[in-house]
C-alpha cells in the first residue's frame, strides 16, 4: 500500500518525508530525480510487547511504502500550477497525505507569498475536484452512447452510479464522503479518482507555536464543516531531530516538549486504518511477526498472505487474541482460561489475533 506526500514548495514536506525514511526499513535508497520512495515500518506496542514475551531472533513488522510526490509548481507569474505530471504521479497512491505550511519564516518563502491553511487547503481539494468532475463528465458522455448501443444492464448501472456521483461533486463535495454500497465500490475499481482517496491533512507548525495548536485545528475544522477532515499537526523539524536520537533520548525530547507520541506514528497508524487495514500476529522463538490485511478477511486468506500454500493446504487456524495474551502469557494458560481456539477457514480475523496456522 502506497501513501503519497503531496505539499506546496517549502511545506515541510520533504523534511517530513525524511524524518519517516530514517526509520524505514530500506532507508533513503531508493530515492530517484522524480520521486523518492521508503518502505516504513508501521509502529505497533503489541509487537514489541510480543518480542519481550518471546525474546524472538527477529522482529518484523508491518510495512508501508511512501512516496514523496514532486510537482506543484510555481509558474512565472507567481501562481501554484497543477501539471498532468504531477496528477498522473497522485492516482498511483492508495491514500495521501497532504503536508500544510503553518510556520513563518522569512528565509523560506512561501509560493504564494503568505501562509493562509484554509487557502492552501482549498486549493488542492478545488484542484482534485476538478479533475474528478471532468473524468465523470468524459465517462457519463461514453456510457450515454454506450448504453444506446449495447443495452447492457452493467453499462446502465455504472450510467446511474456515475450520475449520483456527478451531482455530488458539483456540490464541491469529495466523492471519499459518498456512501457507495459493495457493488458500486467494484464498478469503481478501475478508476483513480482523486478526491475519493483516504486523505489526512498534515499541518507543519512552528515549535514555538506549540500551544496554539489545538485552537488552531478546531477553528480549521469549524471552517470545513460540510465534510470531516483528518488532521494532524506536526513539527517537521522537530520530526526529524526525534529520528538522530537513540529511543531513550528521543522518550525525554517528547516528554520535555509535551508531547506522548511522535507525529510519526500517529501519522502511519491514521494511514493504515484509512486505508482499511489490521495486523494479525505469528510468534515464535525463531521469529515474532506482524501481517498485514484487509479488514473482514477470513483465516484462510491470512493464512495466503503467509505464505500462498497455505491458502489451499488450510485445515485450521489456533487463534489467541493479543489481549487475552496479555491477561495469560502463554499459550498453554490461554487454553486454561478458553480464550485459545480453534477456528475454520470462514473465521474473520480480528485486528491484533495471534495466528499459528494448521495446514496440511
Amino acid at each position: 500500500m502506497q501513501i503519497g506526500l503531496i505539499g506546496l514548495q517549502n511545506s515541510g514536506k520533504t523534511t517530513l518525508f525524511n524524518a519517516l525514511s530514517v526509520k524505514s526499513s530500506e532507508g533513503l535508497n531508493q530515492q530517484k530525480p522524480e520521486v523518492s520512495r521508503a518502505v516504513v515500518k508501521v509502529p505497533d506496542v503489541r509487537l514489541d510487547k510480543l518480542t519481550e514475551f518471546f525474546n524472538p531472533k527477529s522482529k518484523v513488522f508491518a510495512t508501508l511504502e511512501v512516496i514523496d510526490i514532486p510537482g506543484l509548481q510555481v509558474s512565472d507569474d507567481n501562481k501554484v500550477k497543477i501539471t498532468s505530471d504531477f496528477l498522473n504521479k497522485v492516482k498511483n497512491n492508495n491514500a495521501l497525505l497532504y503536508v500544510v505550511r503553518q510556520f513563518e519564516n522569512d528565509t523560506v518563502p512561501h509560493p504564494e507569498v503568505s501562509i493562509n491553511t484554509v487557502r492552501d487547503i482549498e486549493f488542492l481539494e478545488t484542484e482534485f475536484l476538478f479533475a474528478d468532475m471532468a473524468l465523470i463528465e468524459n465517462r457519463i458522455e461514453k456510457l450515454h452512447k454506450d448504453v444506446l448501443k449495447l443495452k447492457n444492464d452493467q453499462l446502465q448501472k455504472e450510467l446511474t452510479l456515475f450520475k449520483k456521483m456527478q451531482t455530488h461533486v458539483e456540490k464541491e463535495l469529495p466523492l471519499r464522503e459518498m456512501v457507495l454500497d459493495e457493488n458500486e465500490k467494484k464498478l469503481l475499481s478501475g478508476y483513480q479518482f482523486l478526491t475519493i482517496k483516504p486523505l489526512i491533512i498534515g499541518i507543519n507548525f512552528d515549535e514555538n507555536t506549540k500551544d496554539e495548536v489545538e485552537s488552531f485545528i478546531k477553528n480549521i475544522q469549524q471552517k470545513f464543516s460540510k465534510y470531516p477532515l483528518i488532521i494532524i499537526p506536526f513539527f517537521a523539524q522537530f520530526e526529524y531531530e526525534l529520528t538522530q536520537l537513540s529511543e531513550e533520548e528521543a522518550e525525554i525530547f517528547k516528554t520535555d516538549f509535551g508531547i506522548q507520541e511522535s507525529a510519526f506514528t500517529r501519522i502511519l497508524r491514521t494511514s493504515y486504518e484509512l486505508l482499511g487495514l489490521q495486523s494479525f500476529f505469528t510468534v515464535g522463538e525463531d521469529e515474532c511477526r506482524a501481517w498485514t490485511i484487509k479488514k473482514n478477511m477470513t483465516a484462510q486468506d491470512a493464512a495466503g498472505v503467509i505464505h500462498t500454500d497455505f491458502y489451499d493446504r488450510f485445515i485450521r487456524a489456533e487463534v489467541v487474541h493479543y489481549e487475552d495474551y496479555l491477561l495469560h502469557p502463554s499459550f498453554a494458560k490461554c487454553k486454561e482460561a478458553g480464550t485459545w481456539r480453534l477456528e475454520g477457514k470462514e473465521y474473520l480475523v480480528k485486528d491484533g489475533d495471534i495466528l499459528n496456522i494448521r495446514h496440511s
